[in-house]
């Protein structure tokens, strides 16, 4: 997906093998060792969980996606019972983890990226440089980027593609949207990368592609993408035993952003002021590092995706979970309008 702050990552629209990112620190972080059980909530091509397995650990694994589902039936195959694969949200991990360990588990695993697998497949209209139905959805249900681009009233478009893509342009793109959708809907996702590289244009000092940030945002707000990272948070907490290790690989700054949030809110006392009457002690349920780890120059080299890749890692106190109420207040998150459902 797009790089930090909506910097360049090719592997937003070109095709870039899929490679886990910093695999050897994700594993250091995790320490898994013989008989834990380790989520890993984002299973994609098994990087990850393929690591764990190695290392000794069992493995629930989720991904919404069938197809990944589908593919990763050799490595359930191989790991002689140690691995479940399951189709599902991963924000839904507390439910899936406590109906096989209703006593907890010993590491939660996020990566939160799309799937370059994803993006080389036109049909799933992820890319700008590939031709496909303009769709983006990660799982198969719910509606598509082209019903959000033809249905969004253009004042809440401009405000998804400003919020999540960080789009400086996003009144004139939107604005463009809806003079040519009232000629003819958008279909496929070189129409809409043209329109949009029509009103951004280009200069030769530009990174990336202009379709690049109204893209990525379309895709968060297809799949609801940080909504899905903050349930995930919660949950881990609520899952995980005592010393139990989140670990998350973000790869944009608003990902990274609501991880920091989470962890610096579960791991420290809210600040008081001499002003104000002293701030109510809460339990304290990680302990965490301010500091994220990134990829060596190395790993950038070799893998352009894990430029804008940021490790941070969460251990588990023996404090109780948090109250649901007011439980998601860390994200930030804006209200936007809904999705669009067709007939509306």
């Amino acid at each position: 997906m797009a790089g930090d702050k909506g910097t360049e990552d090719p592997c937003v629209g070109g095709p870039v093998r899929h490679v886990p990112v910093l695999l050897p620190e994700v594993v250091g972080a995790v320490a898994p060792a013989t008989g834990q059980v380790i989520l890993d909530g984002t299973f994609g091509a098994g990087g990850y969980t393929r690591a764990l397995l190695d290392a000794g650990a069992e493995v629930i694994a989720i991904d919404r996606d069938p197809t990944a589902i589908a593919a990763g039936k050799p490595i359930v195959d191989a790991a002689g019972g140690r691995l479940v694969l399951v189709e599902g949200r991963f924000s839904d991990l507390g439910e899936i983890v406590q109906a096989r360990h209703p006593n907890g588990i010993d590491g939660v695993v996020l990566d939160i990226g799309v799937s370059s697998m994803q993006i080389d497949q036109a049909e799933r209209g992820f890319s700008f440089q590939k031709d496909g139905p303009l769709d983006m959805r990660m799982g198969g249900n719910g509606p598509t980027a082209a019903d959000v681009v033809n249905m969004l009233k253009p004042g809440d478009l401009a405000r998804v593609l400003g919020f999540y893509g960080e789009e400086r342009q996003a009144g004139r793109i939107a604005r463009a949207i809806e003079a040519r959708r009232a000629e003819r809907p958008f279909e496929r996702t070189l129409d809409l990368a043209e329109v949009i590289g029509r009103v951004v244009g280009r200069s030769p000092k530009d990174k990336i592609d202009p379709a690049t940030r109204s893209f990525q945002a379309l895709r968060i707000y297809v799949n609801d993408e940080l909504g899905e990272l903050a349930r995930a948070l919660v949950a881990a907490e609520r899952i995980l035993r005592p010393g139990g290790r989140l670990v998350v690989v973000t790869f944009h700054s608003l990902e990274d952003r609501i991880v920091k949030r989470f962890l610096k809110d579960r791991s420290s006392q809210p600040s008081g002021s001499r002003h104000l009457p002293d701030a109510a002690t809460r339990l304290l349920t990680f302990t965490a590092s301010n500091k994220a780890v990134a990829a060596t120059e190395a790993e950038a080299e070799r893998n352009p995706r894990a430029r804008s890749a940021k490790l941070r890692l969460g251990v588990r106190t023996d404090a109780a979970s948090r109250e649901a109420a007011g439980a998601l207040d860390f994200a930030g998150l804006p209200s936007l309008a809904d999705l669009p459902q067709r007939g509306d």
